[in-house]
């Protein structure tokens, strides 16, 4: 599969919350990470630990949401395993009926036809939002930070 495909897969994947599946389209050895994500960037370094990942946070979300992928724009980069996906989540709030959208752009390496490395740049507050999560990341942010590690 080419970048492109896999993406594709990936996104309609979690829309669809085909999470058993997803994990699959990644390398054994992968680096994934949410740069952006507010309660830190936790690396997600293979494909047990996606499985892990997909197969928890996966439904929590979907119990709350509802989403497709929209306005998918794929950029090619003059490296052919990359490529750079500017996309909106397109949903409804379940208990709601509320509409909402989160924009988020990947940054994918893709070699022979799994992903080897993901920068996932995505609007986490929209999301928390439209789960019904804001109190819990604002108790989360008023938590002391911990020390760093003694070396």
């Amino acid at each position: 599969m080419t970048p492109e495909e896999v993406f594709l897969k990936l996104v309609h994947g979690v829309a669809d919350r085909d999470f058993a599946v997803l994990p699959d389209l990644y390398a054994e050895q992968t680096d994934v990470r949410h740069p952006m994500n507010p309660y830190g960037d936790h690396p997600l370094l293979s494909r047990d630990a996606l499985r892990e990942h997909f197969g928890g946070v996966g439904p929590r979300v979907t119990e709350v949401v509802r989403f497709q992928p929209d306005n998918i724009r794929v950029h090619e980069t003059t490296d052919p395993e990359v490529i750079v996906a500017e996309f909106e989540y397109d949903g409804t709030i379940v208990a709601t009926g509320e509409p909402f959208r989160v924009p988020a752009i990947f940054v994918l390496r893709v070699r022979d036809g799994l992903i080897v490395e993901s920068r996932d740049f995505i609007d986490h507050l929209s999301m928390i939002r439209a789960r019904g999560q804001v109190d819990q990341l604002v108790a989360h942010l008023k938590e002391p930070a911990e020390a760093p590690a003694a070396s």
